[in-house]
This record gives C-alpha cells, sequence and structure tokens, in this order.
C-alpha cells in the first residue's frame, strides 16, 4: 500500500518538471536564448574563405567567358534599307499595297568559321507582347476544337469578320510575323530547316490535327500572314505560330 502512495506521489512531480522544461525551453525560444554558433571572422578567416570562392568560380567563369566569345552573332537591320526611297516617310502604304515587291536582297559578310547548325532568329522592337489585351486575345479551345467551340469572346477585336468567325481567332494569330527569309552562299543555295521549333506537346495536345484557317485575314485590316486553308493549324504551329 505504501509502494502505490509513493508511486502516486511521484506522478504530479514528473508532470510538473516536463511542463516546467517544456517551458524554459519555449521561453529560451522566444527569447532567443538558445545556444548557437556564433564565428569570429577574423582578416585571416575572411580571406581565406574568399580566396577558396575564387579557386572554384574563377575556373567556371573563365570556360563561360570563353563559351560565349566563341559565339558568332550577325546582325542585320533591314527595315530601313529594303525599303524604296519614296515610301520612307509612308511605310504603312507600302506594306499595304500588295501589287508592290517587296523582295530584297542583303549581303552578310562571315567574319568567322560558324560551325552549324546555325541558328536563325529575328528581333522587334517597340512591339509589346505582354500587353494584357494582346496576351488574352486568343482562345485555346478553339485551336483544339475549332468552329465546335463557339464561346470566343476572349478573342476580342478579332473574334469574326463579315459575320463569320475566324479560326485562329485572336490579336495573337492576327499578328502573325510574316516576312520570309532565303539564304546563299555563292550563288549556292542554303537550306533552312524549320522543324522542332514547336514543342511536340503543343503540336499534338494544344492543336487539333482537323482545326483549317477559315475567314483568316479576310477583314479591312490585314494585321500579318496569310494561312493556306488547306493546311491544319497544327502543321502551321509547327512552322510558324511558334514565332509569335
Amino acid at each position: 500500500m505504501m509502494e502505490v502512495e509513493g508511486s502516486m506521489n511521484r506522478a504530479p512531480d514528473q508532470s510538473s518538471f516536463l511542463r516546467s522544461r517544456r517551458s524554459k525551453a519555449l521561453y529560451q525560444f522566444k527569447q532567443q536564448k538558445l545556444p548557437a554558433c556564433k564565428p569570429v571572422l577574423t582578416p585571416i578567416s575572411v580571406i581565406t574563405v574568399f580566396m577558396l570562392m575564387g579557386f572554384v568560380f574563377i575556373p567556371i567563369g573563365l570556360i563561360t567567358l570563353r563559351a560565349s566569345r566563341d559565339a558568332i552573332e550577325i546582325i542585320d537591320r533591314y527595315d530601313v534599307e529594303c525599303i524604296p526611297e519614296e515610301y520612307r516617310t509612308n511605310k504603312l502604304l507600302y506594306i499595304t499595297d500588295s501589287s508592290i515587291p517587296k523582295n530584297c536582297t542583303r549581303y552578310l559578310k562571315v567574319q568567322k568559321y560558324m560551325k552549324a547548325p546555325i541558328f536563325i532568329y529575328y528581333q522587334l522592337d517597340n512591339y509589346y507582347q505582354n500587353h494584357r489585351r494582346y496576351v488574352k486575345s486568343r482562345s485555346d479551345q478553339q485551336l483544339l476544337h475549332g468552329l465546335e467551340y463557339s464561346h470566343t469572346s476572349s478573342c476580342e477585336p478579332e473574334e469574326s469578320s463579315n459575320g463569320l468567325p475566324i479560326v485562329p481567332c485572336g490579336l495573337i494569330a492576327w499578328s502573325m510575323f510574316n516576312d520570309t527569309f532565303t539564304f546563299s552562299r555563292e550563288r549556292t543555295k542554303l537550306n533552312v530547316s524549320r522543324n522542332n521549333i514547336a514543342w511536340k506537346s503543343d503540336r499534338e495536345h494544344k492543336f487539333g490535327k482537323n482545326v483549317y484557317p477559315i475567314n483568316f485575314q479576310n477583314g479591312t485590316l490585314i494585321g500579318g500572314a496569310k494561312l493556306d486553308p488547306k493546311i491544319p493549324v497544327c502543321i502551321l504551329n509547327h512552322f510558324t505560330i511558334k514565332k509569335i
């Protein structure tokens, strides 16, 4: 009987001890009195650390700098030189008039040997693709299902033309860049491959295989290139639309 009473008397002591220990640890945590490592920064230790970091990152920087210098880039701006002098004060008339030939030949001088593959891209200035109205003006469901998806209010203002729906609709498709490039070297034409410039997931899951351009660029204001109504949108995306 005495042993039972002794054990019953010790139980409250243990629970109170645990509570006091937890409260003390919580108090130390709140008051930021927990033990911590506080290294003393001496000049020798600081110099040693910086030297070790330099030994590690300087070779990486040199390798990156060499790779950057080995990259050969040729930039040619043609939006002024390729426009006839009589139209340079009215570029819009020159662009919109389909009766005026717009072929232009430029000569590029390559100073160093360029290893294959050689990538070709274009650059547009003062063209704000991140504008909220421009980014929202498209319909992913229409690109996937075609005319079966009729809710294309997000494509405004290029939703319909002449009372008929536009496929593909929206400002993004409407303003498709339509300059084409061909290259030759000493009268030998160079082949330019346009394959694999679009992700496979986009070609197979984002653009329907049976969706064809309908009523595209038939309005009064033409924004960019015209699409062949006999070629599905997924094929056009493979070659052109990913450049937008």
